[in-house]
């Protein structure tokens, strides 16, 4: 295994270890998950960067990259409405359009088309990570000056889900047509 790949791999073993920061009797556990959280989303960037700089793209890699920010911004929505802090809806449609994007990108894949990653679907995931990040700290207790805090929280939440609905819609009309009876390959 290659050493962008490795990263990635780390990246998925990191997802227990946020979640039980996160979901465990742990002290100061939602500081940590914010932490273990952080360093996965980060890191999203590092095994990128070392796939094109040292050449070594390869088909496991295309796979489990997007996997595992799937599989991280998915165990953090779905702990946050498991500790009554986040509304079910949010986090329904947040993974429903991945699981469709995901849908979308296998069936253009079998079809020998490589999807890239939009820029509206990387602002997406920045909107996300930002805003599980804050709405974490936003369980803790903070300093007074940062009382407010619920408030950034639900309002970079309101971002996510317009970039997520946004982007979702953006793939379906790039793709659809392409993956539509009689698109590429006749299929």
């Amino acid at each position: 295994m290659n050493a962008p790949n490795s990263v990635t791999v780390a990246r998925i073993m990191l997802i227990p270890v946020f979640m039980v920061l996160l979901l465990g009797n742990v002290p100061y556990g939602r500081w940590w998950a914010v932490l273990a959280f952080s360093i996965a989303a980060i890191t999203d960037s590092l095994d990128g960067y070392l796939a094109r700089r040292h050449r070594q793209v390869t088909v496991m890699g295309q796979f489990l990259d997007p996997l595992a920010d799937k599989l991280l911004v998915s165990a953090a929505l779905i702990s946050l409405v498991d500790l009554n802090s986040l509304s079910a809806w949010i986090a329904t449609l947040i993974i429903s359009r991945e699981f469709a994007v995901s849908g979308l990108r296998l069936m253009a894949a079998a079809r020998g088309i490589v999807v890239p990653a939009y820029p509206l679907g990387k602002a997406k995931t920045v909107a996300q990570v930002l805003a599980i990040i804050i709405w974490i700290l936003s369980g803790t207790k903070l300093p007074a000056w940062a009382g407010d805090l619920i408030y950034a929280a639900y309002f970079l939440m309101g971002i996510a889900v317009a970039l997520t609905i946004v982007s979702g819609f953006d793939y379906f009309r790039r793709l659809w047509p392409l993956l539509a009876d009689g698109g590429i390959n006749g299929h």
